[in-house]
């Protein structure tokens, strides 16, 4: 009897003859990109180097599109923004020992972040392997052990015949809710040896549903049905999860004030009568949330940020719907459910039952108000209307990415995303420099918008090198570089805590000028004309610079009562 599983498993005559006729000059780094390419990767970034020229080699026997950074970390950064853009894995091709280590940084906070990133090493020949010290160029005792804290799963290759199976496992892994990075190495000699297996074809590597346990969303449904006061917080998991609409459609049917994390920023319309926005680190927003009798967690660990630096006491019942067994109940007490956002919220939405609460969105007015007062009461008009300038500068379609630096904190807060993953920043890690190689990752994904960065001076001296990059590929990003001589958060956090700053004050360049070396065009700028200058430079294609000199503060602490 034959099964037709089994027929479509029986190869037809032109994959016959093509397996048993190979074309000549394959190397082991053929069938790496012969994999990727079959598990449906269109582009790779990376850097070369000597253990791994047998991998770099073989793509330009290859349809993948290659993107080259000049620092590890950075391109580790641009694979992080192409797979939140994408949704889809992005291969990083590194080489061995140093290079490999310069990009720990970039995938801890892909880790941090949930962003697929299929991080690819090589590494020293197959008889260095096992631990001594063989005195091999770039050698560690075990290069595996370096990654295994950070990234979702290590796969050592050490045959050629197992590198098709390697890098599909490490690609499912990836895209398995929660996204995260991953890392596969495979020595030198592997990479380089002649081979005589068929081209790589048949590849599935489909993630794994996630999805809840009926019972467990039955009960949530019941409470969240029967709740007097029912509010949600919407992480970044929502956005992972292409679950938004859905998430407005349960909090519609709830009645449920909405708010979103700094991971989340975009899963809810900013303008909806149930948006609480992102003044999650406010206290009058905190308070909302503590005094919420069901309290529903989608996407989130309820983190030191998402929870207003561990301030958050809520009183009522807590559903947290995490796709990550690790932050399940991690820092509060709840009806842990452990699914994907989208099939959970689905769950949820076949089953509750509909609320009317004609007060839900004046609660809301009431809570922004205050939050709006509490701002104004602290002589902030520059920073805010940085912010707003910057907003009304950027096409509401277009993605940002954000380094950490004051700005940024500000647009966790205060910025109008305009949708879902189109805010995207480095607050999971906390890592400086992410900003400008981030953009360039999402502007290779999608050369059709323009795609802005925005990091202090501090962040930028980390990603200066990266203007070659972005004139070489012509990439469509434009970086404001708010420029205040030193790490601007760090002088205000040491200020506010020993009266004065320590090693925060730096030397650096004239970025207009600097920008124009690289054939990148540059224009100083000031708050009033800082709207104009950054509309023109966004709508202008190619690379430009946009500085704005500006000393800008944080908004008063907002954890204490």
């Amino acid at each position: 009897m034959t099964h037709d599983h089994d027929l479509e498993l029986r190869p037809t005559e032109a994959q016959i003859s093509a397996a048993l006729n190979p074309p000549p000059g394959r190397n082991g780094g053929d069938l790496v990109v012969e994999t990727l390419a079959g598990l449906g990767a269109t582009t790779v970034f990376g850097l070369p180097g000597q253990h791994a020229l047998g991998m770099f080699d073989a793509l330009r026997r290859s349809s993948l599109r290659y993107v080259g950074l000049r620092v590890e970390n950075n391109a580790g950064f641009a694979a992080d923004a192409y797979g939140r853009v994408t949704g889809e894995a992005a291969p990083l091709l590194l080489s061995t020992g140093p290079g490999a280590l310069t990009s720990l940084a970039a995938l801890q906070e892909a880790a941090a972040a949930s962003a697929p990133v299929l991080a690819i090493s090589s590494q020293i020949p197959t008889a260095g392997l096992g631990g001594g010290r063989h005195g091999y160029l770039h050698e560690l005792p075990d290069q595996a052990a370096s990654f295994r804290g950070v990234v979702k799963s290590v796969h050592t290759v050490r045959t050629q015949s197992q590198i098709p199976s390697a890098v599909a496992a490490a690609w499912r892994s990836a895209l398995t809710a929660p996204h995260g990075p991953v890392w596969v190495e495979i020595p030198q000699d592997v990479l380089l040896a002649r081979t005589s297996l068929p081209v790589v074809t048949g590849v599935d590597a489909t993630p794994e549903d996630v999805v809840p346990r009926p019972e467990l969303t039955a009960v949530a449904a019941d409470l969240l049905s029967r709740a007097e006061r029912p509010a949600i917080i919407a992480g970044g998991g929502v956005v992972r999860a292409d679950a938004s609409g859905k998430l407005r459609q349960l909090a519609e049917a709830l009645q449920a004030p909405v708010v979103t994390t700094p991971g989340g920023k975009g899963a809810f319309p900013w303008k909806h009568p149930l948006s609480l926005q992102s003044w999650i680190e406010d206290r009058h927003t905190t308070d909302f949330l503590e005094d919420a009798d069901v309290l529903l967690v989608v996407g989130s660990g309820l983190g030191e940020l998402s929870s207003n630096y561990h301030t958050f006491r809520p009183r009522g019942r807590v559903v947290q719907i995490e796709a990550d067994l690790g932050k399940l109940e991690s820092n509060h007490p709840a009806l842990g459910i452990h699914a994907d956002a989208r099939p959970a919220l689905q769950a949820l939405l076949e089953t509750v039952a509909e609320r009317e609460d004609p007060s839900a969105a004046e609660r809301v007015r009431e809570v922004l108000a205050k939050v709006a007062e509490r701002i104004a009461s602290q002589e902030l008009t520059l920073e805010q209307d940085v912010l707003a300038s910057v907003r009304r500068a950027l096409p509401a379609d277009s993605p940002s990415f954000w380094d950490m630096t004051i700005l940024a904190y500000w647009a966790w807060s205060a910025f109008d995303a305009k949708g879902p993953n189109l805010l995207h920043s480095a607050q999971g890690a906390g890592g400086l420099g992410y900003g400008f190689p981030a953009a360039l990752g999402a502007a290779t994904a999608d050369p059709t918008r323009p795609v802005l960065a925005v990091s202090g001076d501090g962040g930028a001296l980390y990603s200066i090198a990266e203007l070659a990059t972005a004139r070489q590929y012509d990439l469509n990003v434009t970086w404001l570089i708010v420029d205040d001589g030193g790490y601007g958060i760090l002088r205000e956090y040491m200020t506010d805590a020993f009266g004065e700053a320590t090693a925060t004050e730096l030397s650096r360049p004239d970025y207009v000028a600097l920008a124009e070396s690289f054939g990148v065009p540059g224009v100083r700028t000031a708050p009033e004309t800082l709207e104009a200058d950054l509309a023109k430079a966004l709508a202008q294609p190619g690379p430009s610079v946009v500085v704005l000199p500006a000393v800008l503060r944080m908004f008063a602490p907002t954890h204490l009562r």
